[in-house]
């Protein structure tokens, strides 16, 4: 009896730590330098874009989603405003303006976290593919000091420590029936405030030095050249290009 062989699954596209390191810089530059909303959307699906290529599909549609809700009441907003500007005036003006000042000041809070959106949309690719090793390796392939290169590393792995950290504390306050279910947060602000957020404040400084230790230990700070295992190279036509003048070069 002869067996089927599934198609293999296809590899996911991964970039280079540099070039996510590039795109979270550009993110940034977005934030400062303000777009306007073409613009911005257009170089907020280019930054989905790498999230898609790795596979991560079900947090690249939840940005998508809370990008394109976030878009949606800005838009609203904006045409609140034109209405409020060229409509009428008296008391149908009057009767309005609450509503169109509770408009407005969604469409501010949403503009401000449509704006940040390319930063959390590239951090979390950033994040969420790249290990520490490789990090580790194209931050010293950027000739980047170990004093700079230690507290970067510490970082990358501060924020996964305290999510599994928070998911503990959470699945111990539902086996003691105490805010559990996915709104038990906001149903229950106080207790959320007293068994969630102040252990994980005390906690983020054991945490934080108990990294730092652990990277010391492994021999990060030692001067002079270090050994790796873990090797990076750079995708794409721009990658070939470089490595095929290097190898003339030399």
């Amino acid at each position: 009896m002869s067996r089927s062989k599934s198609a293999p699954a296809p590899a996911a596209v991964i970039l280079d730590p540099r070039a996510k390191l590039y795109l979270l810089l550009l993110a940034n530059m977005l934030l400062f330098f303000h777009a306007d909303a073409r613009a911005e959307a257009l170089l907020t699906a280019l930054f989905l874009t790498p999230l898609f290529l790795a596979g991560r599909w079900r947090m690249g549609l939840r940005l998508t989603a809370c990008y394109a809700v976030l878009l949606g009441l800005g838009l609203l907003s904006d045409a609140a405003t034109l209405d409020t500007a060229g409509g009428a005036s008296g008391a149908a003006s009057a009767s309005g303006s609450g509503a169109d000042a509770w408009i407005h000041v969604v469409g501010l809070f949403s503009v401000g976290l449509r704006m940040m959106m390319p930063c959390f949309i590239t951090g979390a690719y950033a994040f969420s593919t790249t290990r520490v090793s490789e990090f580790v390796c194209a931050l010293r392939r950027m000739r980047m000091p170990e004093s700079a290169a230690i507290p970067c590393m510490v970082v990358i792995r501060f924020f996964p420590t305290i999510g599994r950290d928070y998911q503990r504390t959470r699945d111990a306050m539902a086996l003691r029936g105490l805010a559990s279910g996915r709104l038990a947060l906001l149903r229950h602000p106080a207790q959320s405030l007293e068994f969630v957020l102040v252990p994980l404040l005390m906690n983020a400084t054991i945490v934080s030095h108990d990294l730092s230790v652990a990277a010391l230990t492994k021999g990060l700070g030692r001067p002079g050249r270090h050994t790796r295992i873990t090797e990076i190279h750079s995708v794409g036509l721009i990658g070939r290009r470089w490595r095929s003048a290097r190898s003339r070069w030399h």
